[in-house]
């Protein structure tokens, strides 16, 4: 999981934004860095029009198109205040970029992202933490 989500790709405590601005931030981020190609941006936003991304818990994960993906990578916002993000308040988000190109390393990288999700413990500390080496360091220890 260090490789996948760099201290570089984690924003804490982003003022809250829209639904939208926020899936359009990390898909800049993830265009600017090269992990996506342009398309990734407007694939997320489509994506959220056929089904919301948002999985309780005040937890999200928009993704797009994996055609669009360059290199796999996950980048993690916490906003200051929860969001509606269509029937849910969400304020922790996780971007996924998964091509599919190495099938065993994606479905790790996909359990790897719901064993976190599942733990209220890890939650807790991502919603709470204002430090990003201590919550790299709390995710690299899966």
């Amino acid at each position: 999981m260090s490789n996948i989500l760099v201290k570089e790709n984690i924003v804490l405590g982003l003022d809250s934004v829209s639904r939208e601005e926020s899936i359009v931030l990390a898909g800049k981020k993830l265009v600017e860095r090269g992990y996506v190609n342009e398309g990734y941006v407007d694939a997320m936003l489509e994506r959220e029009k056929i089904s919301p991304t948002e999985l309780g818990k005040g937890i999200a994960i928009p993704h797009g198109n994996f055609n669009c993906v360059i290199k796999e990578k996950i980048l993690l916002i916490t906003l200051d205040k929860p969001i509606l993000w269509e029937t849910e308040q969400v304020d922790i988000i996780f971007c996924l970029a998964i091509n599919f190109h190495d099938k065993q390393k994606s479905k790790q990288l996909i359990s790897n992202v719901y064993h976190i999700i599942k733990s209220k413990d890890i939650i807790d500390q991502i919603r709470n933490t204002t430090n990003i080496n201590k919550l790299k360091s709390v995710i690299e220890h899966l």
